[in-house]
Formats: C-alpha cells, sequence, structure tokens
C-alpha cells in the first residue's frame, strides 16, 4: 500500500492538471462493491489533501473531483442491487460476502435513508450499502438525496486531515485558551448541524403516507 501511495503522490505532483481526474477515480473505486474494499482511499485522500495543503494543487477540481466519482460509485453499486436483486447474494463474488450483506441488510431496514447517508462515512459499509438500497428497491428520488448531500460532505472531510497536516501543527500550537474554547465551540456547532441536517433531509424524502401511517 505505501508503494502506491508513494505512485499516487508523484504522479499527481508531475501532472498537477490531472489531480481532479484521479482523485474522482479514486472516490468512484472506493463507492463500487466489493473494489471499495480493496482501495486505499482514506490513505490515498490523505495525500492529496496534504498537497493541497501544500499549495501543490488546486483544491476546486479535487473537490469536485471527489464528489462527482464519489456520487457515481454509489449509482453505479444502486443500479446493480436493482439489476439484479436479492439474488445477487447468490453469485459470484458476492456469495462469499453473504454474511457482510447480510448485516447490511439489517441495517438498511432499521435505519433506510439515514443507512445510506452515513453509511458512506464508515468503511465496512461505504461500498455496501448503495447495492442493498437497490436489492431492497429504495426509491431512487430518496437514494440520490442521500447519495449526493453524504458525497458533499464526504469529500472535503477526507481532504481536511492532510490540508490540516500540512499546513503545520506549530501554526495550532500558537493558539491560545480562548481560540481552543472557540474552535470547540466551531467543532459542536458543525457536527449538530451535520445531523440535524441529514435528520431534516430525511423527513423531507420520506413518503407522507409514511410519516402519517400509525404505529404498530
Amino acid at each position: 500500500m505505501e508503494s502506491l501511495l508513494e505512485t499516487t503522490e508523484t504522479f499527481i505532483r508531475t501532472h498537477q492538471a490531472w489531480a481532479g481526474l484521479i482523485v474522482g477515480l479514486i472516490a468512484f473505486g472506493e463507492s463500487i462493491v466489493l473494489l471499495g474494499l480493496v482501495i486505499p482511499a482514506t490513505g490515498l485522500m490523505l495525500v492529496v489533501g496534504g498537497l493541497i495543503g501544500g499549495g501543490l494543487i488546486d483544491p476546486v477540481p479535487v473537490l469536485a473531483g471527489a464528489v462527482v466519482g464519489a456520487v457515481l460509485g454509489d449509482v453505479v453499486s444502486y443500479v446493480i442491487g436493482q439489476w439484479l436483486g436479492p439474488s445477487v447474494v447468490h453469485r459470484w463474488p458476492l456469495r462469499h460476502y453473504r454474511e457482510r450483506v447480510a448485516r447490511v441488510r439489517l441495517f438498511f431496514r432499521k435505519y433506510g435513508f439515514m443507512a445510506v447517508f452515513f453509511g458512506r462515512f464508515f468503511g465496512p459499509l461505504r461500498c455496501t450499502v448503495p447495492l442493498v438500497a437497490g436489492m431492497m428497491g429504495m426509491e431512487q428520488r430518496r437514494f440520490q438525496a442521500a447519495n449526493i448531500a453524504s458525497a458533499v460532505i464526504w469529500a472535503p472531510m477526507m481532504l481536511a486531515p492532510g490540508w490540516l497536516t500540512a499546513r503545520g501543527a506549530e501554526q495550532f500550537g500558537e493558539l491560545g485558551e480562548a481560540h481552543w474554547l472557540g474552535l470547540a465551540a466551531l467543532v459542536t456547532v458543525a457536527a449538530t448541524l451535520f445531523v440535524v441536517i441529514g435528520g431534516w433531509i430525511a423527513r423531507r424524502t420520506t413518503p407522507a403516507r409514511r410519516r402519517s401511517s400509525p404505529l404498530r
């Protein structure tokens, strides 16, 4: 894996104009069922974030590539699940991962929209939830809402650690106590907004007949 990270970093340094496309391919591959299990996307995005923080590449095409790649990857997995249906787990190569798919199905049954939205942020679920959403016949409008909204948040979150590292820890060491308290408050507010917005999107995309149905 280290050789892959070094090769990717060297290539991007040499061909900076390709950075957006490369990151898009990484995000796309990581979102494809099974393929996402072998692509070290976290390490690669950390490297790219460091290059952005070092001022070597433009962040705009990189962010755009990451969002578009992640969205399209989830769409492909969703379509595969929708096309093949539940029988996909009995076919090669997914028949070797039936236990994993079964766990994700339980997760999806329990959380629905939010499983797709938050599943992107958890490595073991990231490339499997869209497949299960398609298998289970999730409405495409709701799937795409969760898919796009999560990708827009996921991309900068994946690049941020590398960016912060490249900016230099010494810059943060100069912050006073008041600055750290303000930063902690900002992170808390951002996390709260993340959850609230996710819940709002879920309510907006849930059919009215389901929201108004009586408890059983």
